[in-house]
């Protein structure tokens, strides 16, 4: 995401610029709620994760150094929050370790259907949209951070890197396992699509 520097001033934050907080919220909801709410698939979590982020942004404005964008700190404490929800319902989630398959490989995908054979419309339906939302929030924590970081908040890859205190090197690593992960989902859901046409 890139930000307007114009609009939101670090020093006026850091000095308790209200105006410039409320800009900051203005500008930052939006993108940090559906970050939580692709997270953890629940409304009131994201809005919990919505006002935890900028509680904590006023709270430790004085101490962002300016290394990263102001969007990617707003970002880092997000996905923390978010993934602190998760760990509290599951307490083995590790943001920082490698997702680790049977074989420390990441799996190739077993099925993959060609899509081409689908009109756009069957590809856009409101059916097919939750049937991506659901495969995304299937996806293991720490591959669908990255990947909603990355391709669904637009988020570089280094910003995403930043944002998850992870290498370029594992962002790129988990994003394709994500995508991986993904196309193997949906391409049982648009086989099921194709054999229904037939």
């Amino acid at each position: 995401m890139t930000e307007n520097t114009t609009e939101i001033s670090v020093e006026a934050l850091r000095a308790g610029d209200r105006t410039q907080f409320a800009r900051l919220v203005d500008t930052y909801s939006t993108p940090i709620y559906r970050l939580g709410l692709k997270m953890l698939g629940n409304e009131q979590d994201a809005e919990d994760v919505l006002q935890i982020t900028f509680l904590k942004a006023l709270q430790h404005v004085a101490e962002f150094e300016g290394r990263s964008s102001l969007s990617t700190w707003l970002y880092r404490i997000a996905a923390n929050e978010a993934l602190m929800f998760l760990r509290r319902k599951r307490p083995s989630i590790s943001i920082d370790e490698e997702p680790a398959d049977s074989d420390g490989e990441a799996q190739q995908p077993l099925e993959l259907v060609d899509w081409v054979a689908l009109p756009e419309s069957e590809l856009l339906t409101n059916e097919a949209k939750k049937q991506l939302d659901r495969a995304i929030e299937s996806l293991p924590e720490k591959l669908r951070v990255v990947f909603i970081l990355r391709d669904i908040e637009g988020l570089s890859i280094k910003e995403t890197g930043d944002a998850l205190s992870l290498t370029e090197t594992a962002v790129k690593t988990r994003l394709l396992r994500a995508r991986l992960n993904l196309r193997e989902q949906l391409s049982v859901y648009y086989g099921e699509r194709l054999s229904e046409e037939n």
